[in-house]
């Protein structure tokens, strides 16, 4: 076995799970960008929030958060929170009063 192969099983603890590494972003210019993208979802459109500074474990709450202010769905893809349906308006409100500099990007 070569010594830079990852290990796949062991006899001595049985399945062996590599640890991920965390994944870095680049970091943001400190503006808030709000989009609206629909291709490649069937004509649905989601909201795209990118450029927030904050750990993995910040963003999967603010993304909960505002799933549940917006009574909607939502993900947490790449660094990026995704909310189902046009509330750009919404969300522009909502995240200029917990403090962040928001831009409305795109059409």
């Amino acid at each position: 076995m070569k010594d830079d192969a990852p290990l796949v099983y062991s006899t001595d603890g049985g399945r062996v799970i590599p640890a991920k590494e965390a994944v870095s972003r680049p970091k943001g210019d400190g503006i808030v960008r709000l989009s609206r993208q629909t291709s490649g979802r069937k004509g649905k459109g989601v909201c795209i929030i990118s450029g927030l500074d904050i750990d993995d474990a910040a963003l999967s709450q603010l993304a909960a958060e505002l799933k549940k202010k917006c009574g909607c769905g939502g993900t947490v893809v790449d660094g990026n929170i995704e909310i189902q349906g046009d509330k750009r308006d919404f969300l522009k409100g909502y995240l200029e009063g917990k403090g962040y500099r928001v831009k409305l990007a795109g059409g």
